[in-house]
């Protein structure tokens, strides 16, 4: 069965969009009580309890990626009897994986206090916050989140992003009452059990509705099962990486400089996470259609197609990037009332929107390479980089002036990105499927788009300087002067890229399995 790439990639885009919109006001909103009401100390014990628990979530090991490229090929061979072997066998290993996570995560319970840095709010207790985060983690493995595989296979993510908008903005609605009648964080994290549970029953009544005759039921064949199993050792490693350059950050920073240190790195990054999330629209509405196109198409295709989304998703980098750098570290100033604790100097949000960037500018590649199955070629990559991040995470705090070892921690993991990462998965993509004569074209590409995003950025900053006014209607004008510069700066490069123009459709589209990558799921 062949999906329809493009309707299915605008619905997504859609429901990505009005997320990522949630995303960037109701955790603005959220963060901002935290830090009017509460102050700066809960919102590094959320941070702090966020990163072990993402620890904690390496018991996944991989099996919803796994399983979910492993449905690819029943998909278009439109086989339901291998997609409801494969729906039981993800349903028993997730209930085996919340045990795991309740389990260990007990285990972890009376070494919480040696995480933190200095003294902690008096009127809460470390130990039972951690338990509740904890549950709330487990909570969705021992529930339905399993079903996702079904809607993430037919390249339907974007029901599941339209239940997580509703229930999230259903929570932080009434997570801004709590804190505001309550003043209670308590009740705040207790909230958060509630909504997970709800997001997880709704998941469910969609998936049966949309596909009622897939359900978990027979038992997937040895082979198969031993092929995922292998493709999640291949992940697992990808996943002790990530985690060890995302979630170790915010755990070095607590142990080395304290809670309002994280609290402050939590509000840059959020910043970087929130328009992340409107950048990156584009890429991760792609991964189930493509593939899908893995199977139903040629090589040939693919990479006008792969390099025609490129494109569009730097455009929308560069852009985003340089109305960053204008407008960064004015937003942080006032959103702070600047407090000297919370805002950190002009490199800080610098060194912020060039990890935008350099993440940005690698995510369709990533989405490719996830949609493709080509996790073994580079399985040692996430390892090594993510050593490299932690060693040069620990010198660079251990070593630089106090006002500059936070930047020292974003600049190890841009490090990360350049020197290990990104070499490393492009080699692997062309290599592995569309072939090392294309490398040049994508590397042409990046390069051009890179030199814009650098013009762009200047002319913006430029552009905002030149505006005289000062407080949120001078962040207003800033944003709107840096916002003009960005897009006369980016405009020529999409027009000398052809980055506008629609790819032509290339001969013997429909090309079957021949044309699968190495080690590729089902090959």
């Amino acid at each position: 069965m062949k999906l329809d790439f493009a309707k299915n990639t605008k619905r997504n885009m859609v429901a990505n969009a009005v997320n990522s919109g949630m995303r960037l006001l109701f955790p603005f909103l959220n963060r901002t009580l935290f830090l009017w009401l509460l102050g700066p100390e809960y919102l590094g014990l959320n941070g702090l309890f966020g990163s072990v628990l993402g620890v904690l979530m390496l018991a996944e090991l991989g099996f919803g990626v796994a399983v979910v490229c492993s449905m690819y090929k029943p998909v278009a061979d439109d086989d339901r009897e291998l997609l409801c072997a494969y729906l039981g066998f993800y349903r028993t290993v997730y209930r085996c994986v919340g045990a795991a996570i309740f389990a260990v995560g007990l285990a972890l319970m009376p070494f919480i206090r040696n995480l933190v840095h200095g003294d902690v709010p008096p009127d809460v207790d470390l130990h039972i916050l951690y338990f509740i985060h904890l549950v709330n983690t487990a909570a969705s493995y021992f529930l339905f989140a399993y079903r996702g595989s079904v809607l993430g296979a037919h390249h339907r993510n974007d029901v599941v992003t339209n239940i997580r908008t509703g229930v999230s903005m259903a929570q932080y609605v009434a997570v801004f009452l709590i804190l505001l009648v309550t003043r209670n964080y308590y009740h705040y994290v207790v909230a958060t059990v509630v909504f997970t549970v709800a997001q997880n029953l709704l998941l469910v009544k969609a998936s049966r509705r949309l596909f009622p005759d897939i359900e978990p039921r027979g038992r997937l064949p040895d082979a198969l099962r031993r092929k995922v199993l292998s493709d999640v050792k291949s992940i697992f490693m990808h996943k002790v990486g990530g985690v060890v350059v995302y979630s170790m950050d915010n755990i070095v920073i607590s142990a080395f400089l304290g809670l309002v240190a994280v609290a402050a790195y939590g509000n840059y990054y959020y910043v970087v996470t929130a328009v992340a999330g409107l950048a990156a629209v584009v890429s991760t509405s792609t991964v189930g259609g493509f593939g899908n196109r893995i199977y139903t198409e040629t090589k040939e295709a693919n990479f006008a197609l792969f390099m025609r989304m490129l494109k569009l998703t730097l455009l929308i980098a560069v852009f985003c990037a340089a109305v960053m750098m204008a407008a960064y570290q004015p937003f942080i100033e006032i959103w702070t009332k600047g407090d000297a604790q919370l805002v950190r100097h002009v490199l800080t949000a610098v060194l912020m929107v060039l990890f935008f960037y350099v993440n940005q500018a690698r995510q369709m590649l990533m989405s490719f390479k996830t949609a493709a199955g080509l996790w073994r070629q580079d399985r040692w990559k996430p390892i090594v980089s993510g050593v490299f991040n932690l060693t040069l995470n620990v010198a660079l705090v251990t070593t630089l002036p106090d006002a500059f070892k936070l930047d020292g921690v974003i600049l190890s993991t841009i490090l990360a990105f350049l020197v290990i990462e990104i070499p490393w998965e492009t080699r692997v993509v062309f290599d592995g499927y569309f072939g090392a004569e294309r490398a040049p074209a994508y590397w042409r590409t990046q390069a051009a788009f890179a030199l814009a995003a650098a013009a762009a950025a200047a002319l913006a900053w430029l552009a905002a300087r030149a505006v005289p006014l000062g407080g949120v209607a001078g962040l207003a004008a800033k944003g709107a002067a840096a916002s003009a510069a960005a897009g006369l700066a980016t405009l020529p490069v999409a027009i000398a890229t052809g980055g506008l123009k629609k790819p032509v459709r290339q001969p013997g589209a429909g090309v079957s399995a021949a044309y699968r990558p190495a080690g590729s799921i089902g090959g």
